[in-house]
């Protein structure tokens, strides 16, 4: 395998955290869930698992709510970042729902506790989960205001032991040296250093969870998540995206 995505050590399956767009879930505009696009995304993300790759997954909520925005029409940030946080459950409820219509066993883990709906955020059973094939989604964020949940999937991906983390992005497919929606002259990196992309401010996830990924050695692969096959072609390493290492190349 490449640089793309290391090589499982121990002999064990490759595992990956998987942070998906918030937004993706809506079909790229608007509110709410399209159930199209998310059968779509459990559809490959079940044919990545019944291959026998583990995949977890982080959920944005940015199609029901957007805490750091209404923080700025006079909100309380932490009351709205919570606000925030439950929409991340409703699409984590959505990616359960048709993963196991696909025949794929999941589980919802929540850094808040909601018994009825979810079970608590605990490592150790979430890496069980996954050693037994289930899908595992990760929900309500890191359960604490001020964290996005970008910081939330390298979290989560460095506590399970991911080898990297997979970033779906909804309508990019990869990262660029000024906005392509704005320039189109803008230019797609191949692949960049941490330090790269936190001191040019690229728009790859926030600060904190890129240096978390530095710190901790944690490829991050930006890709365009809605086009069909990419969960696949990251798993396989095929050069897709932007890969962010320590090594700001791809070997």
């Amino acid at each position: 395998m490449n640089q793309e995505t290391p090589a499982p050590t121990g002999g064990r399956p490759s595992r990956y955290l998987l942070k998906l767009s918030g937004e993706a879930f809506a079909g790229g505009g608007g509110l709410g869930v399209d159930p199209d696009i998310v059968h779509k995304m459990a559809r490959e993300i079940a044919a990545v698992v019944r291959e026998g790759t583990q995949i977890a997954v982080v959920i944005g909520g940015g199609n029901f709510f957007r805490g750091a925005e209404l923080q700025h029409r006079g909100m309380d940030r932490a009351r709205s970042d919570y606000m925030g946080m439950l929409g991340t459950v409703m699409n984590c409820l959505a990616l359960q729902d048709f993963l196991e219509k696909e025949g794929i066993d999941s589980r919802v883990q929540t850094a808040i506790t909601m018994g009825q709906v979810a079970e608590s955020y605990i490592p150790l059973r979430a890496i069980r989960h996954l050693e037994k094939g289930r899908v595992v989604i990760f929900g309500a964020g890191m359960g604490m205001p001020y964290f996005s949940t970008d910081t939330t999937a390298a979290q989560r991906g460095l506590e399970i032991h991911a080898e990297a983390l997979l970033m779906g992005k909804n309508g990019v497919d990869g990262v660029y040296d000024s906005d392509p929606a704005k320039n189109p002259d803008a230019v797609r990196f191949d692949a960049l250093d941490y330090g790269e992309v936190i001191t040019r401010n690229l728009k790859v996830a926030d600060s904190t969870a890129v240096t978390l990924c530095r710190d901790n050695d944690l490829p991050i692969l930006v890709f365009e998540l809605l086009t069909e096959g990419n969960i696949a072609r990251a798993v396989k390493g095929e050069k897709i995206g932007t890969l962010v290492n320590g090594l700001g190349r791809r070997d």
